[in-house]
């Protein structure tokens, strides 16, 4: 059964790439970190641009970056990023045409079962709580934009085995990614320009746009910038 009822509009559909298959991969500690790529264009490619609003505050030197190179980005916000933030929510609203708000869950809960921690965040635990953290987050979303999202990246990206089908079921599609350039917003700016701008035709970039005291979110800017100038073509998912 689905329970959120997704269906996306005209323009999502056609302004859209293709979105290959998503490939779970090895087990790490026993959690999957799925990959997701876009279908590839050959030379000089394609890439799409996937950024985490988890809970912290609104980076503007990614945002401003992304609408003065018309460059389009996915934004995995969570309900409690939104809350925090009325002001980079204004702006996301404010250029559709440059960004797509998608779920990242409502109080950044790891879908994972038990009670270990994922990289010192508590975790969603049970199935029923993390229906209960996409679903309150896709409404969250819905307030918000007058659309409920397509998508879902869970926090930390990380996945019990057993909630990929479960998440599923719901009629949500998992958001995985094939280049993180910036580990949690933990490397210099240099390292994430550099991740960046090596990106392949296809490639998922995963990022943050909610730290804007660190390093990193200048290393996006400056990556998405040189990686434009390189030719390559952005695409949404």
């Amino acid at each position: 059964m689905c329970f959120l009822c997704i269906k996306p509009t005209r323009r999502e559909f056609l302004g859209g790439a293709i979105a290959m298959p998503l490939a779970l991969g090895a087990p790490r500690h026993g959690l999957l970190e799925p990959v997701l790529r876009v279908a590839p264009a050959g030379a000089p490619g394609q890439v799409a641009v996937t950024l985490d609003a988890c809970p912290g505050h609104f980076d503007p030197r990614v945002a401003t970056a992304l609408v003065a190179h018309q460059i389009p980005a996915t934004i995995f916000v969570t309900a409690i990023w939104m809350k925090w933030n009325r002001d980079g929510l204004a702006y996301f609203l404010a250029h559709p045409d440059i960004f797509t708000l998608e779920n990242h869950g409502a109080k950044h809960l790891p879908p994972v079962l038990g009670n270990t921690p994922v990289y010192g965040l508590p975790v969603a635990g049970t199935l029923p709580a993390i229906r209960t953290e996409i679903i309150d987050g896709a409404v969250a979303i819905s307030d918000a934009t007058g659309r409920m999202p397509l998508w879902y990246r869970g926090a930390a990206g990380l996945y019990s085995p057993e909630a990929i089908p479960f998440i599923e079921a719901l009629g949500v599609k998992i958001a995985g990614y094939s280049l993180n350039s910036d580990q949690g917003a933990s490397l210099p700016a240099a390292s994430v320009a550099k991740r960046i701008t090596a990106a392949r035709d296809g490639d998922v970039i995963e990022g943050h746009i909610n730290q804007p005291k660190r390093a990193s979110g200048a290393g996006i800017a400056e990556g998405l910038v040189a990686l434009q100038a390189q030719g390559m073509k952005f695409v949404r998912l």
